[in-house]
């Protein structure tokens, strides 16, 4: 991506050294919550969801220590709040087409482990957003999870992550995401499940968004871009990460959707542009 002079957001909370690695402890009998939570954030979604409906199984440790970022690691913080500079551009111009006003949510940075609205959390869980404090989390090291655990790299498939993220907080300042979060409560896992899936599919389609505009905008996108983030949204998919971890994909299981439904709702946002879809 073109990010040279690129202006950086100042919605940004720097926690990182506020924690350690050490993060998540684990009472016996709960192997099944560890796994929910990795599937889930490699899935791209709120792994708090897991962690909240265990809570008493789970305790977080670890102690305030002296931190010093990488340059590596200073790189990524500059480029992540670049990206969430260009969607506050975009979705503050997007919103005032409609007559409404964005409220940018905050870019929390975080290391090992982090309290938010939502409730504590540790690196485990990846990035996620929170609606109760329109905060979004992300522990830097997720990129090189990213790398490593997936194969999917570039600095878009990054910027897709963030935006991704971005995309839930749309919906919260939409109300998609309360009102589909309510109905949720009201339905069986399998119907709660859909719902959850078109609430995933909404948000990858709103990356797309993002990033049609911000090229429009700023000319940042460049040749192996959209393949990079095309091949993260495809690696992401309930039905690759499932048979990935188990052989097999159980349809009535996925919360985020299958890896051409990703694949396709990146894809429209990135080619339409088009706002708002509710």
């Amino acid at each position: 991506m073109r990010l040279n002079g690129r202006r950086q957001s100042s919605n940004f909370q720097d926690r990182r050294g506020g924690g350690t690695g050490s993060g998540l402890k684990i009472g016996g009998g709960i192997g099944a919550v560890v796994i929910a939570v990795i599937i889930t954030w490699l899935s791209g979604g709120n792994p708090l969801d897991v962690l909240m409906q265990n809570a008493g199984q789970i305790t977080y440790g670890g102690t305030q220590s002296a931190y010093t970022p990488t340059a590596q690691e200073e790189e990524l913080a500059t480029f992540s709040k670049q990206i969430l500079a260009g969607t506050e551009d975009v979705w503050t111009e997007l919103f005032a087409r409609q007559g409404l006003e964005y409220e940018p949510p905050t870019l929390v940075l975080y290391t090992g482990s982090v309290n938010s609205g939502c409730g504590n959390a540790t690196s485990q869980v990846g990035p996620f957003y929170c609606s109760a404090d329109q905060s979004l989390y992300i522990d830097l090291s997720f990129f090189s999870d990213m790398r490593s655990t997936l194969g999917a790299d570039g600095d878009f498939a990054y910027a897709y992550v963030i935006a991704h993220e971005v995309g839930h907080h749309v919906q919260y300042l939409l109300g998609t995401l309360t009102d589909a979060h309510e109905r949720m409560s009201h339905l069986s896992e399998a119907e709660a499940n859909r719902i959850s899936v078109a609430l995933e599919l909404q948000a990858d389609y709103y990356a797309g968004v993002w990033a049609h505009h911000d090229n429009k905008m700023f000319n940042s996108l460049e040749p192996g871009d959209i393949e990079e983030a095309l091949d993260a949204a495809q690696k992401i998919g309930d039905d690759y990460l499932q048979k990935r971890a188990q052989g097999y994909a159980v349809p009535d299981s996925f919360t985020h959707g299958t890896s051409a439904q990703r694949e396709q709702a990146l894809k429209s946002g990135l080619r339409t542009g088009a706002f708002p879809q509710r």
